[in-house]
């Protein structure tokens, strides 16, 4: 690889192919999420769920995945990534199939139990191929990419899975992540090498000694509070958006798609260029200006009253900005933390704790929401807004002692170097 003008590392073409083949995995990953929240109108309504219902359907993904991930961290390492995630994202799809084939309350929660078992464990394995096959000098912009997932599946997957559920019902949308998912794993299987440089590293410790090994370590602990407190404000707000958005700001279900749209155009604008800035700035910098903006979008969205849907949809515009803002500096961050024989997992560990505080934070929301009918308007929702807003304040702590952390690390070792061939061991240098 030989650097730019401005002293960043250009791309290799195999790595560009696994950037992109990367994205488009996370984009079924987010979307399968994500498509809950502008289905859960209509979710609540066909399933004759209340908001704590539709809580525990959000938050039994969250729990599932997060305890799959404790489960695979201690074989994280001990297997080539590449089979691990052919592996796990064959599950994925699998329950996947199983939720668009649900008809009932309970079908729905089994089903998403099944795909957080195997889909909680996507991102972090995810995550260490990046850590791989990136330097630091890369990792933003990978991530600004990886991380337009989120805006991809706004701008095609979100308002395309609510036309399909508006005429042939909501199981269609999840049939049309399980058609997606399958040819990436055939790309994937195909045109992935194997990612097994790390298995050299190893040592003889068995899963369980690795997983202790891991979890307690000091440096590594600070980076899984700061995930966790990193996915609340989501878990808290988005699963009731729709919701939100239909019964209090009286958007309709044909208006939701536009909405969601524009505002995944407005994201996939400005998110690679976050990726950029934040290989060139202060990472901790740019994620406390992120956080700022974002609370501030937080406070005005959930104390909104029926608004033009012109206003609505710059307000989502400017909040995603800042929550995008946050979330590219703080991964690329935490993924310098783990050493290269640990970063599987670390990976994994980090992912579970993640979801298992965005699936108490699901519930916590489901708690503190209230709605007297199904077409009454949610109650408590600026509540969330605070509760919130202070988690993202406690969050920017931590996040600044792992940016104290990663400084330290780069301190003491040499210039990252990166596994241009997976077959051979190198000594992790980040």
């Amino acid at each position: 690889m030989q650097p730019t003008t401005n002293g960043t590392e250009e791309f290799s073409p195999y790595q560009k192919l696994i950037v992109a083949i990367l994205a488009l995995l996370q984009f079924t990953v987010v979307l399968d999420f994500m498509v809950l929240s502008p289905l859960g109108d209509i979710l609540m309504k066909s399933l004759k769920m209340n908001p704590a219902d539709f809580g525990l359907v959000v938050s039994s993904y969250a729990f599932s995945a997060g305890i799959s991930g404790i489960l695979a961290a201690g074989f994280a390492d001990k297997f080539d990534r590449k089979k691990l995630l052919l592996f796990f994202y064959a599950g994925f799809i699998l329950g996947t199939l199983c939720c668009a084939l649900a008809n009932s309350h309970l079908m729905l929660l089994l089903a998403r139990i099944v795909t957080g078992l195997f889909g909680g464990v996507i991102g972090s394995i995810s995550l260490a191929i990046v850590t791989d096959l990136f330097s630091v000098s890369q990792r933003g912009r990978v991530m600004g990419v990886v991380q337009m997932a989120f805006a991809v599946s706004q701008v095609l997957g979100i308002p395309l899975g609510i036309y399909l559920a508006n005429i042939w019902g909501w199981h269609s949308a999840f049939l049309m992540i399980v058609i997606v998912a399958v040819l990436i794993y055939a790309a994937i299987f195909f045109r992935l090498k194997p990612v097994n440089a790390h298995l050299a590293l190893q040592s003889k410790k068995n899963a369980l000694t690795h997983l202790l090994h891991t979890v307690s370590n000091k440096s590594y602990i600070t980076a899984f509070g700061a995930t966790a407190l990193l996915s609340v404000g989501g878990f808290m707000l988005m699963p009731f958006g729709s919701a939100y958005l239909i019964n209090n700001i009286k958007i309709t279900n044909q208006q939701l798609p536009l909405v969601f749209m524009l505002t995944g155009v407005s994201s996939i604008i400005i998110m690679p260029l976050i990726g950029r800035l934040s290989d060139k700035v202060d990472k901790f910098m740019l994620f406390c200006a992120g956080s700022a903006l974002a609370i501030v979008m937080i406070l005005i969205y959930t104390n909104l009253s029926p608004v033009p849907l012109w206003e609505i949809i710059v307000i989502n515009m400017v909040l995603f900005m800042g929550i995008m803002s946050r979330m590219i500096p703080a991964t690329t961050l935490n993924t310098s933390i783990p050493e290269m024989k640990d970063r599987g997992a670390f990976m994994s560990v980090n992912s579970s704790l993640q979801q298992m505080a965005g699936g108490l934070a699901a519930i916590t929301a489901g708690l503190i929401v209230t709605q007297k009918t199904e077409t009454s308007p949610l109650e408590n929702y600026n509540i969330l807004g605070i509760v919130v807003s202070v988690m993202i304040v406690a969050c920017a702590f931590l996040v600044y002692k792992v940016s104290v952390l990663v400084k330290e690390k780069n301190a003491r070792q040499k210039p990252d170097v990166v596994m241009q061939q997976p077959q051979k061991p190198v000594q992790d240098t980040v």
